[in-house]
């Protein structure tokens, strides 16, 4: 029940601010849909907490935070290689080893690396993430175990030690 009232509040909240009308008409379409959508959820027995990531939003906020700042850092450091005349490229396919075998928490650790520059997830399998890394300096698997772990305490799963 705590996961239907979630939904339908963060649904509710979105739809308002996306729509901007407060229209009875389309109020009420927009609730319809709403309880059409929980009702679904419900019935398919998809609502768990796997799969209702948004539970503790203040450590969701604080890992979006920390992943904004790492992607400026690394689109600097992207642009300084291209720009540089001595370009420093060298596109590289890594094997990062993933720690959880939890679906949600391997796809936000893989998108997370699609978002930063220089990195893209070419892959996902049982046991690790290939990687494709444009510099030489990002091709270290080391150097994505804080990312790893930061993606995994937002949504308060453990990670096991390798």
């Amino acid at each position: 029940m705590r996961h239907a009232f979630l939904l339908s509040l963060v649904m509710g909240t979105t739809w308002l601010v996306l729509s901007g009308y407060f229209i009875g008409m389309i109020l009420t379409f927009g609730l319809i849909s709403i309880v059409f959508v929980v009702w679904m959820t419900k019935r398919l027995a998809i609502l768990d907490d796997e799969t209702v990531p948004y539970l503790n939003i203040a450590k969701t906020c604080k890992y979006y935070f920390w992943l904004f700042i790492e992607i400026v850092k690394a689109n600097i450091q992207v642009v300084k290689a291209v720009i540089s005349p001595n370009s420093e490229i060298s596109p590289t396919l890594i094997k990062i080893p993933l720690r959880s075998n939890i679906d949600i928490a391997q796809t936000m650790f893989a998108n997370s690396i699609t978002l930063t520059p220089g990195t893209v997830s070419v892959d996902v399998k049982e046991d690790h993430i290939l990687v494709h890394a444009l510099l030489k300096e990002m091709s270290n698997p080391e150097d994505f175990y804080e990312m790893h772990t930061r993606s995994a305490e937002a949504l308060s799963i453990s990670l096991k030690d390798n």
